[in-house]
């Protein structure tokens, strides 16, 4: 397969989808991780500490930077299949199969992608954007803090503030929900379209997939809901 055609032919696309979808199963784990960090309650010194290391270390920023060519990789070519897939679709079957052929969040692969980008945007704007552009200490007066003498980007305080709105809390938890369902199918798919054919390992994938898509969106949902609810101190 030639570089024009994995990111032209059907094939190729569902490859970069597979190939992007895993590098970021595994970003998710990253990240669910050191967000898990809040629940030290030690009013945030071990998750503003963890966040620090992943923006001050210049191996992961250029890893951040593999990251978001493969986030856009993966929305273009999921938009695209999408596309051509309701293109297919446009004559439907006379007998509609409903979940019988295919589970309902299977089909809506393309709305939960968007959702789920559209969550992202928003994910951005409130952390990421202020965090590596500098702009956290001119939010508000908590921007920064310091531990040992050493000044740390107060991310921790941001977290606080913002998930102070119930409609951000809401939304961020909707998002978490979308982002279930999405790897519930994603998963399997994947790991089927990078050559896992063996039975015996699909079954373990599979079940993988199910307590993956489970828990991590579980935990990611858990965090706001904590903040706002003052679980964590």
């Amino acid at each position: 397969m030639t570089w024009k055609q994995l990111f032209t032919s059907s094939v190729g696309k569902k490859f970069v989808m597979a190939l992007t979808g895993v590098s970021l199963i595994a970003f998710l784990v990253v990240h669910v991780g050191i967000n898990a960090c809040i629940w030290a309650n030690d009013g945030g010194a071990m998750f503003n500490k963890a966040a620090h290391f992943m923006g001050a270390t210049v191996v992961i920023r250029m890893l951040e930077v593999g990251l978001f060519v493969g986030i856009i990789l993966h929305i273009v070519q999921g938009l695209i299949l999408e596309s051509q897939n309701r293109s297919k679709r446009s004559i439907g079957y006379q007998v509609p199969l409903g979940s019988r052929g295919s589970k309902w969040y299977s089909r809506s692969m393309g709305l939960l992608g968007t959702l789920i980008m559209l969550f992202l945007i928003m994910h951005i704007y409130h952390f990421w954007t202020p965090s590596r552009l500098g702009g956290i200490g001119n939010i508000h007066e908590l921007g920064i803090i310091a531990y040992d003498g050493k000044a740390y980007h107060n991310l921790y305080g941001e977290m606080v503030i913002v998930f102070q709105s119930p409609a951000i809390v809401i939304l961020y938890v909707l998002a978490c929900i979308s982002l279930a369902y999405h790897l519930m199918h994603g998963f399997n798919s994947a790991f089927r379209t990078l050559g896992l054919h063996n039975q015996r390992y699909v079954r373990i994938v599979h079940a993988a997939g199910t307590a993956f898509s489970v828990i991590v969106p579980l935990a990611f949902a858990m965090m706001p809901v904590s903040v706002y609810l003052g679980w964590v101190k």
